[in-house]
């Protein structure tokens, strides 16, 4: 049975195993109707051209894990911000760990998706804004569909997180391969601020597919601050699906670190629903071997006096395949728009693959838009005057790969996570740092 009708043969079960609120189960009947009639996504769409999802879809996918699986602190330790205070909310196998999870209802609101759902007090954020962003295609649909467990975090008028939030899901290979569809929503009100860090990471090297769909709401002069780390196994592949819609004066950056798994498909969506929006989407691309990482990438500037910065570097070795397919839409009313966009991108072996395509799509006459992509390898000059110095050509290489991805860090606004993709970086480029930055 392929993995699609599999999936609609088993909604009724979970659908009766997993009860709702009325309002909620109407949207997850009619999500599956969608999944049904759109499926996965395949090459024949344009967003998906360079990217197909077959070596992720064809395994047998257990949807529902046999039994919870227990893990202990020291299995997951090196996976943790052990020098950074947060609140934590950990998936294993897509259920909660209450025992590895530090959660809150102290002025803010961090908890679980699963109570959020079926609890009075929620209800009025839930019809708000559940499922109220994100488009319709298959895989949200799916997503939808199947939603029972992620992280709700409900940020209240003028409040600032007294400390970062960590949504982490760990596989267990508990599972021979595992599906896994987390589902989170972040409100964040008024005047108030949130710093998130993400994380998905397998134990074994059990296959694992995780489809996640994370919707972000920020209201007037909210300020939030993203950092997806996905540094995962080969086996593992991740579809992540994050959909933002700011209003005026809000600031929102999504900072992706991708330097692990075998696909990985990062769909991010920005929505400024507002003037004087400030929208910050920047990233890091190292793998090698045959791994591969599309990102792929909107800003819809729909109101005047806004900006958003799009800043994507790549490193690809061995037979690597690396996607970037930006696209910035300036509606004729979005007057006085600065969108800054850049691809720029090093191959380091010759059949190492880039595909890149930034678009601008501008309806608007007074804007200031610029978007660039290079393409390229190490310079040889540079290389040169590095081994001249006493340098070996292999560390030589690593340094500069290292001072051509690392300028984007410079936004990074926790110095613990800054630190950790320093390290993360030195060591997929196989350099000792020496310093600490």
């Amino acid at each position: 049975m392929e993995l699609k009708d599999k999936l609609v043969s088993s909604f009724l079960a979970f659908d009766e195993q997993y009860q709702v609120d009325d309002d909620v189960q109407q949207i997850r009947n009619q999500a599956i109707k969608d999944f049904e009639t759109l499926g996965f996504p395949s090459r024949k769409e344009e967003a998906w051209k360079y990217t197909s999802l077959k070596s992720a879809l064809k395994h047998d996918y257990s949807i529902f894990p046999k039994k919870e699986d227990a893990i202990e602190y020291t299995q997951i330790k090196k996976y943790l911000n052990h020098d950074i205070d947060t609140y934590d909310l950990v998936f294993i196998d897509g259920i909660y760990s209450s025992h590895l999870s530090n959660t809150t209802h102290d002025k803010i609101d961090v908890c679980l998706m699963s109570s959020a759902l079926n609890k009075d007090k929620f209800k009025p954020v839930i019809d708000n804004y559940f499922n109220k962003l994100a488009p319709k295609n298959g895989l949200n649909a799916l997503n939808t569909a199947f939603t029972k467990e992620g992280a709700y975090i409900h940020i209240h008028k003028n409040i600032m997180a007294d400390k970062p939030i960590q949504i982490i899901n760990f596989s267990t290979g508990n599972e021979s391969s595992l599906l896994l569809q987390p589902r989170n929503l972040i409100v964040v009100d008024e005047n108030s601020h949130v710093q998130i860090i993400e994380k998905h990471q397998s134990l074994t090297d059990h296959p694992v597919l995780t489809n996640s769909v994370t919707e972000i709401f920020a209201d007037r002069r909210a300020i939030v601050d993203y950092y997806k780390i996905q540094n995962d196994k080969e086996t593992s592949s991740l579809i992540d699906n994050t959909f933002i819609e700011q209003k005026d004066e809000s600031n929102c950056s999504v900072h992706t670190f991708s330097f692990g798994g075998n696909l990985t498909r990062n769909n991010l969506n920005f929505y400024q629903k507002g003037e004087r929006i400030d929208s910050t989407l920047k990233g890091v691309t190292i793998i090698e071997g045959k791994q591969h990482v599309d990102h792929n990438t909107l800003v819809h500037h729909i109101y005047p006096n806004c900006e958003s910065h799009q800043d994507y570097k790549g490193i690809f070795s061995d037979k690597s395949v690396g996607v970037f397919n930006g696209k910035v839409v300036v509606e004729k009313e979005a007057q006085k728009t600065n969108a800054y966009q850049s691809n720029n991108n090093i191959l380091v072996d010759d059949k190492a693959t880039i595909n890149s395509k930034p678009q601008l799509e501008i309806f608007a006459d007074d804007v200031r838009c610029s978007h660039g992509c290079t393409i390229g390898q190490l310079d040889e000059d540079a290389l040169f005057y590095l081994q001249s110095r006493g340098i070996p050509r292999k560390e030589a290489r690593g340094l500069l790969m290292y001072a051509f991805a690392n300028n984007v860090l410079e936004s990074v606004k926790i110095p613990e996570i800054k630190k950790r993709i320093n390290n993360l970086i030195a060591e997929k480029l196989g350099i000792e740092l020496g310093f600490n930055l």
